[in-house]
C-alpha cells in the first residue's frame, strides 16, 4: 500500500459508497417494483410502447451526451470554483444543443424514423419534449456527488425516485394510457430540472457560461470516451433492437425486461467507484498511479461482495423472479436472464474509471469498436440460430473480450502486472462464497418446497441465501484475522 494510499481517509470512503449506495438501491427498487405495477395495469401493446420509449430513450442518451457530464470527474475535483463553473455551464449548453437534436429524431417529423419506434409518433410533441428535457436533467444525477455532497445526492435520489415511481404507478393504474404516462413524465423531468437549477445556483451560480479554449479542452478529453462509452452501451441496447426487429412485441416485452439486473449491477458499481473516483483522480494528478489502482482494486472487491451472491442466485431462481415480478405471460425472460448473469458477473470488474484518468479515450474507443461488432454478429446470430435467448450471446461475448484488453492496457501505461491490478483473490472468494449460498438456498427449495408458489419459494430461498452467504463472511473474516 502506497503512502498516498495510507494518507485518505478510507473508512470515510466506504461511508459515502454505503450511503449513495442506498440511495441508489432504493431508487432501483423502486424502478425494479414499477413494473410489477405497469404489467398489472397496462395491456400487452401498451407496456410493449412503455418499454420502447425507454429503449429509444437511453440508446440516445448513449449517444448524445459524449461523455460530458462524467467528465466533470475529471475537471471539477481539481479546479477552482470560477472554473468550476465553467465546466458546468459548458456541460449544461452541450447537453440542451444535444437534447434538441435527439428531440427531433424521436420526432414524428423525422422521415427516418426507426418503424420500430413509429407508434410513438402517435403521441405528437410529447415524447420529443420529455427527451430534449431528460438530457438536461441527467446532471442532477450526478453534480452532488462530484462535489462529494453525498447527503444532498442521496435525499434528491430517494424523493425523486419516490415522486416519479408514484406518478406512473398512479397514472397507469387509474387509466392504463401511455398518453398520460407521458404528461406525468413531462410534468417529473420539469421538476427535476428545477431541482438541478436550485442546487446550481445554491452552490455554484451561473456566470461565467462558456470559455473556448476549456470547451475544446473538454470536449477533445470527453468526446473519445463519449463515442467509446456510446459503443459500449450500443452493445447492450443492440440487443434489444435485434430482439424488437426479429420477435414479437409481447417476446420483446419479455426480452427487455431480461436484462434486469443490469441496474443493479449499475447501482452498486456507481455507488462505490463514485465515491471512491474524486480520490483516484487526485491520486492520478498527483503521479501515484499504484495508489490509484489500489483504490479502485478496494472499490471492485466491495462491488462483488455484495453483488455476486446476488448475481447466483438470480440465476438459479430466475423463474421464480420472472413469475413474481412479471407474472407468467413474460416467461420467455427467463433464458436472457441467465445468460445476462454471466456478462453481469465480469461488469464486477469496473475498469472505466481508471481509462478515464488515464485520458485514454481513444484506446477506449478502439476497443468498443471490436467490441459492438462482436456483440453485434454474436446476438444476431443467436437470434436466428438459437431463438430470444441467443439474442443476448453478443454482449456477455463482448464483456469479457473488453476487460481482457483493457486490464492489459492498463498494465502496460501503468507498469502494474495485471495480476496485481485487482485482487483477484477477493474477487475468487466473493464469486465461489457467493455461488455455493446461492447453490445452498436452491438445493433446500428444490428439497423443500419444490411445489410451493414462486414468490414463498423466493422467500425461502432469499433466507437461506442471506444466512449461509452471511456465515461465510464470517468465516472469511476469522481467516483472514
Amino acid at each position: 500500500m502506497t503512502a498516498a494510499t495510507k494518507s485518505l481517509p478510507l473508512h470515510g470512503l466506504k461511508r459515502r459508497a454505503l450511503s449513495l449506495g442506498a440511495a441508489k438501491a432504493f431508487d432501483y427498487a423502486m424502478q425494479f417494483l414499477l413494473p410489477v405495477v405497469l404489467v398489472r395495469c397496462l395491456d400487452k401493446a401498451t407496456f410493449g410502447e412503455y418499454r420502447l420509449l425507454w429503449l429509444a430513450i437511453s440508446t440516445l442518451m448513449y449517444l448524445a451526451t459524449f461523455n460530458m457530464p462524467q467528465s466533470l470527474y475529471l475537471f471539477l475535483p481539481r479546479s477552482d470554483a470560477r472554473t468550476k463553473r465553467l465546466y458546468l455551464n459548458q456541460t449544461f449548453v452541450f447537453l440542451a444543443a444535444s437534447g434538441l437534436a435527439c428531440a427531433w429524431l424521436v420526432s414524428p417529423w423525422n422521415p427516418w424514423l426507426p418503424s420500430a419506434i413509429a407508434p410513438l409518433g402517435n403521441y405528437g410533441p410529447l415524447v420529443p419534449a420529455f427527451v430534449a428535457l431528460w438530457l438536461v436533467a441527467y446532471m442532477v444525477d450526478l453534480v452532488p456527488t462530484i462535489d462529494e455532497r453525498i447527503a444532498w445526492q442521496s435525499v434528491a435520489s430517494i424523493g425523486l425516485s419516490i415522486l416519479r415511481v408514484m406518478l406512473l404507478a398512479a397514472g397507469a393504474f387509474f387509466t392504463g394510457s401511455m398518453e398520460v404516462l407521458l404528461w406525468l413524465l413531462l410534468a417529473f423531468v420539469v421538476f427535476k430540472i428545477g431541482v438541478l437549477a436550485y442546487y446550481v445556483g445554491r452552490f455554484h451560480g451561473i456566470e461565467p457560461i462558456l470559455d473556448g479554449a476549456l470547451f475544446r479542452r473538454q470536449v477533445a478529453i470527453a468526446t473519445p470516451l463519449g463515442f467509446s462509452n456510446a459503443l459500449y452501451g450500443l452493445r447492450w441496447q443492440g440487443d434489444q433492437w435485434i430482439a424488437a426487429y426479429f420477435f414479437s412485441l409481447t417476446s420483446f416485452a419479455a426480452f427487455s425486461v431480461a436484462a434486469v439486473l443490469g441496474p443493479l449491477v449499475n447501482v452498486f458499481r456507481a455507488s462505490v467507484n463514485e465515491a471512491f473516483l474524486p480520490s483516484m483522480s487526485r491520486l492520478q494528478a498527483a503521479g501515484d498511479a499504484r495508489g490509484m489502482a489500489e483504490l479502485n482494486s478496494r472499490a471492485n472487491v466491495m462491488v462483488g461482495t455484495l453483488l455476486y451472491p446476488m448475481l447466483a442466485f438470480c440465476f438459479l431462481f430466475a423463474h421464480e423472479i420472472v413469475t413474481v415480478v412479471y407474472t407468467s405471460a413474460y416467461l420467455e425472460a427467463v433464458g436472457p436472464m441467465r445468460l445476462y448473469t454471466l456478462a453481469f458477473a465480469a461488469m464486477v470488474v469496473e475498469v472505466g474509471s481508471i481509462i478515464l484518468l488515464l485520458e485514454e479515450g481513444r484506446f477506449a474507443l478502439r476497443v468498443n469498436m471490436l467490441a459492438i461488432a462482436v456483440s453485434l454478429l454474436g446476438s444476431l446470430a443467436g437470434a436466428l440460430h438459437i431463438g430470444l435467448t441467443g439474442a443476448a450471446a453478443g454482449s456477455v461475448a463482448a464483456i469479457y473480450l473488453d476487460r481482457m484488453l483493457t486490464l492489459r492496457r492498463i498494465s502496460r501505461r501503468t507498469g502494474i502486472p495485471v495480476r496485481r491490478l485487482q485482487d483477484w483473490r477477493g474477487l475468487g472468494a466473493a464469486l465461489v462464497y457467493g455461488a455455493v449460498a446461492a447453490l445452498a438456498a436452491w438445493l433446500v427449495v428444490q428439497a423443500y418446497a419444490e411445489e410451493a408458489p414462486a414468490l414463498v419459494r423466493l422467500v425461502i430461498g432469499g433466507a437461506v441465501l442471506s444466512a449461509s452467504y452471511g456465515l461465510a463472511l464470517v468465516f472469511l473474516k476469522k481467516r483472514r484475522a
